[in-house]
């Protein structure tokens, strides 16, 4: 029998583990893709039963999802939370916990049908999290290759998630230990933008938050607009 393809999207090299051993699995056929451009070609040579994006920050083209039965996973329960930042947006709303989805790509943002949910939690940090979902996403991808799901349109009141800025991890200037420690470790992962204080001339970026007998400890690196050398 000839071994099905699958592509595996991912613009994160934390992924790479989880990649290389589904290509070790010799019961189908893998290829990694980091970029659009990589997307349009493995596209154009490839027949790939589906297209996994476990991490991805472009707009797919509507040619590659309209020709390829692409999935998405999306940290919430759909249709809430449709939209950008989805971690970061569950945390601010006081989610504990939250189910990842995933969907069949569709024009409209995470509208599309679903495949399957699977419960998730939201403690530690970020990059935790992120790490968490990868391997949830791995887990559904596998029994999606098993069992070839048809997927279920959502049903449901729509609320939307807008996308985070970096100006919006500047640290509150007030709140509770609990939602500065949640502040900063929602934003405490590779490639984001983390957690940040101006201070003159002066930039504190805050990460690994711990709350101890009700204090707060952060590591601090302060940084400098531009590099001042002395005489």
């Amino acid at each position: 029998m000839k071994k099905k393809s699958y592509l595996f999207a991912s613009c994160k090299t934390w992924h790479k583990a989880s990649f290389e051993a589904l290509q070790a699995d010799s019961e189908s056929k893998w290829a990694w893709v980091s970029t659009p451009e990589e997307l349009l070609e493995a596209t154009s040579t490839l027949k790939p039963r589906y297209i996994f994006f476990f991490h991805w920050n472009w707009l797919v083209p509507s040619d590659v999802f309209s020709q390829h039965e692409c999935v998405c996973f999306h940290m919430t329960d759909v249709p809430y939370g449709r939209g950008g930042s989805p971690l970061q947006n569950l945390i601010k709303a006081g989610h504990n916990s939250t189910k990842l989805s995933a969907l069949r790509m569709v024009k409209e943002m995470d509208a599309g049908p679903v495949y399957a949910k699977r419960e998730m939690s939201l403690e530690g940090k970020a990059q935790e999290i992120y790490l968490r979902a990868g391997e949830l996403s791995i887990d559904i991808a596998k029994w999606m290759i098993a069992n070839e799901p048809t997927p279920i349109p959502q049903s449901g009141e729509v609320t939307l998630f807008k996308r985070r800025t970096p100006e919006q991890s500047a640290l509150p200037k007030d709140g509770t230990l609990t939602s500065i420690y949640d502040h900063i470790r929602m934003l405490d992962a590779e490639t984001y933008p983390h957690a940040f204080i101006e201070y003159g001339n002066l930039t504190l970026t805050l990460r690994d938050a711990t709350i101890v007998d009700g204090e707060l400890y952060a590591n601090v690196k302060i940084t400098l607009p531009t590099l001042i050398h002395e005489e």
